[in-house]
């Protein structure tokens, strides 16, 4: 081989090398940057799979806690109404059985005709009183009966009209010391009915005495029942 293409023969052969060399670098380099890549995308994908689960432990999470707490919220409504029946319920029998009490106490006095005596205090004479009070307490006497009976019927005009004798109950038309219904019935013991507490007070002794007996009887009678 001549020496011109000996010297030829070398610098193709370096050149070749060269960009063998510069290939291979290259090539090198594009592995490396893929190989970041799948690293890359490989750790975004993990990354994406621990949010999802911890996505989806928190969604359980708040399920569960949701559902125990609307299970709370009902336990709590049914044991509070349950609660509220059953003190309806005892209420009831204890409205019942008071009635039922109330309706024997009433029926073994209408069948025994007797009133039960008045145990409360009672007034040693008529002078302990004054205005209206003491003409109801000195009429009772005349009546015929004792001071025993005062009592009751002090208990039962106090609670009526408090003895005011121009008391008027504008929805019942109830008038007067003894709240009488009409007040006009009050006229058959005198024409100065409306202006005289005298003529209403006999006017009532005459209606409980007609109708109760006694004014303690009168009086059990508006315990009992509310009026007389």
């Amino acid at each position: 081989m001549s020496r011109p293409w000996s010297r030829f023969g070398v610098r193709a052969l370096a050149i070749s090398l060269l960009v063998t060399g510069v290939a291979g670098g290259l090539y090198l380099e594009s592995d490396r940057e893929t190989q970041q890549r799948i690293s890359s995308a490989r750790l975004a994908a993990e990354t994406e799979q621990v949010e999802l689960e911890l996505l989806r432990q928190r969604r359980a999470e708040h399920q569960r806690v949701t559902v125990q707490r609307r299970t709370a919220e009902r336990e709590a409504v049914e044991k509070a109404t349950a609660t509220a029946k059953a003190e309806a319920a005892k209420v009831k029998r204890a409205e019942q059985v008071t009635q039922q009490q109330q309706q024997q106490q009433q029926q073994t006095q209408s069948s025994s005709g007797a009133t039960v005596p008045y145990t409360g205090p009672i007034p040693a004479s008529c002078d302990e009183f004054s205005g209206n009070r003491a003409i109801g307490c000195a009429l009772t006497l005349e009546q015929g009966w004792g001071l025993d009976q005062f009592a009751c019927l002090n208990k039962l005009w106090n609670k009526e009209s408090g003895w005011n004798h121009k008391a008027y109950n504008a929805a019942s038309g109830a008038t007067g010391i003894p709240q009488a219904v009409p007040g006009n019935k009050m006229s058959g013991a005198g024409a100065d009915w409306q202006t005289n507490p005298a003529t209403q007070i006999k006017w009532g002794l005459g209606y409980i005495k007609n109708r109760y007996s006694t004014p303690c009887g009168a009086w059990q009678q508006s315990q009992n029942a509310g009026y007389y």
